[in-house]
This record gives C-alpha cells, sequence and structure tokens, in this order.
C-alpha cells in the first residue's frame, strides 16, 4: 500500500508553520526542535516531494503557488487534528482565552466583561493583551479580537465594530474649538500605532487638506487616550472605544462629523476549527453589547460649547 504521507508529520507542520509565519523561528519554538532541524525538514519534503516549497529570499521564507494554494488545507487539518486530540482528553470549555491588543481591553472590554461572566458564570474568562499578532491555531488560545480589515491567513473573523471615527479630546480643550479649522489653533496628538486616517476625517469634515496640525507624538494606543483625557491634545478614535469616557465626561467629542473606515475590530479565530459553546455564546453576547455601547450614549453638546 502506497504511503499517503510521503514526508513526515512534524515535516508538514514545519512547513505549515513556516508559510504562515514567513521564518523558522517560529516552527522551531513550536515543534520543539532547533531552527537547523526546521531547516532540514523543509529540505527534505522537498526532496521527497520533487518541488520546490519556498522561494528564500533577504526577508525571509516566501510560499511558492504551489504551497500557497495547499496551505489552507493544511492548516485547517492541523486544527482539526488539535481538536480532535482536545476531544480525547475532555476540551475544557469553561475557560475562555482571549487574546487583543491594549485599547480594545482596556478601553472597552474591561468595563464590560462581568456583564458576560454574570450571564454565564461557569465560563472563566482568561485575557492575553499583547501587540503581536498570536497564532489563533495555539490550543490555548479560543479566540482573538484584531483590528484591521477582517482578513489574516488562516482565521475567519465575523464583524464586532469600530468603523465610526472622530477627534476627540478633554472637555475644557473642546470649548476652544468652534469648527474644524480650530484643530490647527490647539495640540493634535499623534498615535503613530493607530490606523485611523486623519486625512479621511478631514475630508468627511471638509478641512483644508493644507492646514498643518502639530502636537505630540505617543507609540502605545493607551498613552495617547491619557494624554487626551489630560488635556495634552485632540486624539482621533473610533467612537466605540472613546464611548465610556465620553460617556462620564472625561472626554468630549468636539464635532459631530464621524468619518467611517474600512478598518474594524474582528472576532478572529482559527479557520477549520470547530467554535465551541463558549466562543458561540461570547460572539452572540458581543453583538448585543457593541451595538449598546455606542447607540447608548447620547452626545451632550453642552459639554463642548461651555
Amino acid at each position: 500500500m502506497a504511503n499517503v504521507f510521503p514526508i513526515p508529520l512534524n515535516a508538514l507542520r514545519a512547513i505549515e508553520i513556516v508559510a504562515r509565519r514567513g521564518a523558522l523561528a517560529p516552527a522551531a519554538e513550536e515543534l520543539g526542535v532547533t531552527i537547523g532541524a526546521v531547516s532540514q525538514h523543509l529540505r527534505r519534503a522537498e526532496e521527497r516531494l520533487g518541488v520546490e516549497l519556498f522561494e528564500r529570499t533577504a526577508h525571509g521564507l516566501v510560499p511558492l503557488p504551489a504551497l500557497v494554494q495547499a496551505l489552507p488545507q493544511l492548516s485547517a487539518g492541523f486544527t482539526a487534528l488539535q481538536d480532535g486530540l482536545a476531544g480525547l482528553k475532555g476540551r475544557d470549555d469553561h475557560v475562555l482565552t482571549l487574546t487583543m491588543g491594549s485599547v480594545f481591553a482596556s478601553r472597552w472590554l474591561i468595563w464590560r466583561i462581568n456583564k458576560f461572566t454574570t450571564l454565564y458564570p461557569e465560563i472563566e474568562v482568561r485575557l492575553t493583551v499583547t501587540a503581536a499578532m498570536l497564532d489563533l491555531t495555539r490550543p490555548d488560545v479560543d479566540c482573538g479580537i484584531r483590528y484591521g480589515l477582517g482578513v489574516w491567513p488562516g482565521t475567519s473573523t465575523s464583524l464586532v465594530g469600530g468603523t465610526g471615527f472622530r477627534p476627540i479630546c478633554a472637555p475644557e480643550l473642546a470649548r476652544q474649538l468652534q469648527s474644524p479649522a480650530d484643530l490647527a489653533r490647539v495640540p493634535v496628538i499623534r498615535d503613530q500605532t493607530s490606523m485611523l486616517s486623519w486625512e479621511t476625517w478631514r475630508s468627511a469634515a471638509g478641512v483644508d487638506p493644507a492646514l498643518k496640525f502639530s502636537g505630540p507624538t505617543l507609540s502605545d494606543a493607551s498613552l495617547a487616550f491619557d494624554a487626551a483625557i489630560s488635556g495634552q491634545g485632540v486624539l482621533l478614535a473610533a467612537d466605540m472605544m472613546s464611548a465610556d469616557a465620553v460617556s462620564d465626561g472625561r472626554l468630549a467629542r468636539p464635532f459631530d462629523i464621524v468619518a467611517e473606515g474600512t478598518q474594524a475590530y474582528w472576532l478572529a479565530t482559527a479557520t477549520g476549527r470547530r467554535e465551541p459553546r463558549k466562543v458561540r455564546l461570547f460572539r452572540e453576547w458581543l453583538a448585543r453589547e457593541v451595538p449598546a455601547s455606542v447607540n447608548g450614549y447620547v452626545y451632550q453638546s453642552q459639554v463642548s460649547s461651555g
């Protein structure tokens, strides 16, 4: 009988990880072997298959078209194997492990997660807050909240929210802003990590694109929020992320002009992974809670007008 696996399973796994991550080190770490061993896996696999799988470039290993075409099936297959093993040993459906960035965690989720745990006290929520994009096929991660266009290799996504955005600032600073052109007279905070576009908002507001903004530059999104709250300048932020601070008076929205972006927050899971009850419940809770958190806020124009 012909061998349906002409290369070892570990070599297949190494190929799948390197193709997704573009480097040998992540595969070596996950498989518990050296980088040299991973390189040998790839070389021998190419020899046995009689086809090159990667282009070796100065920026890493780039999967060639044949591997790009096969990668979704490989990723889904390994995810299914992990789920099968979890089923054999008994999956822990009482612990929900989420990965996300600091802004979503600190500005939105942490203030509401008690609502979820009150509804489902049998589920323990564990948060992994990191700027790194963790591998969602890992057995110790159930799902993630990611910001972007909603398209990442090896993931299935559903929209959470956060497409609408506008300037925010401390109430005392908002009183100085009668029109969008006044932004040239106050500090404007530049968040280097943000994917929100001042150009998009300026266009929606009809602001002269030649108008110069200046102010502090920060490389941490949470610090940028804190800087805005403390009156250090005007920050561009998603309505979803600023709703709580605006509602309790720490921040104000000096203009009613909302720009709609192409990027948003998404709930992401590994492609091919069976959705357990805990993830389904969290997804359904987000679908109810996010609109309530954004639409439940009533803009108080007197905050900005004095």
